[in-house]
């Protein structure tokens, strides 16, 4: 099954220094169709101005994934951990029994992110944090997978959650077809460019939720970024 999610129906935030949108409901107030998905609990879209960002602030028993899709992203943390994260580049942050940190753009330009957050199998542990490049023309025509809690899927970024992060690139008219494990439940977001899934038109920046399907096909009607998560136990789900 396909719950749409279009651009234009995602909750919004817009302040003089973040423009956010919002692909699962973060308010009791906004949209009810945009439940969270297993594991999987936020997906925003933000947009930071230059020289702007978030300040010291705390998580804990949360996996927050950060996908840099414009600009430079600047990470600091009480671990002392230290970070420039690049266009293209992930990090990964379990946030266990405790962790503070500040993220900010470091560019001249906006920053264009996707921020991610997944509930961990277990409450507590050691923070960490994790950075790693991926080449997008990597692979290019089938998923990669960049983050993962399931021990199967080796040199991805570890999170300590039954969900996995991927991404793909297509030239327009190519093909995929994706399985899914037993269990699984996706949520496909169109990062650039336009497609076809099972048939149905997803335009520029218009997310999907996907249940109900063991696979899913989808067309490029022009170049296009994907990035997708998964959520669930399956063959795969063992720890990491």
């Amino acid at each position: 099954m396909l719950a749409h999610r279009r651009w234009d129906s995602l909750d919004r935030a817009d302040l003089d220094w973040l423009r956010a949108k919002y692909h699962f409901r973060v308010k009791a107030s906004g949209n009810p169709a945009h439940h969270t998905m297993g594991a999987l609990i936020v997906w925003n879209d933000d947009e930071i101005s230059p020289g702007s960002g978030f300040g010291m602030h705390e998580h804990r028993d949360i996996e927050i994934v950060t996908y840099v899709r414009q600009g430079v992203l600047g990470h600091r943390d009480t671990l002392g951990s230290e970070g420039t994260i690049q266009a293209g580049d992930v990090q990964a942050m379990s946030a266990g029994s405790g962790i503070r940190h500040a993220e900010f753009n470091l560019s001249d330009v906006p920053l264009r992110l996707y921020q991610i957050w997944l509930l961990p199998r277990e409450s507590g542990g050691q923070p960490r944090w994790h950075t790693k490049r991926f080449p997008k023309n990597e692979r290019s025509g089938s998923f990669v997978v960049l983050a993962s809690g399931y021990a199967d899927d080796k040199g991805t970024l570890p999170i300590r959650a039954d969900g996995r992060l991927l991404r793909t690139v297509l030239k327009a008219g190519e093909h995929l077809s994706h399985a899914f494990g037993l269990t699984c439940e996706a949520y496909l977001v169109v990062a650039s460019g336009r497609i076809e899934v099972e048939g149905e038109l997803m335009g520029p920046l218009d997310g999907v939720a996907i249940t109900k399907l063991s696979r899913v096909d989808i067309t490029a009607l022009e170049d296009s970024e994907l990035v997708m998560v998964e959520t669930g136990r399956d063959s795969l789900s063992t720890s990491t």
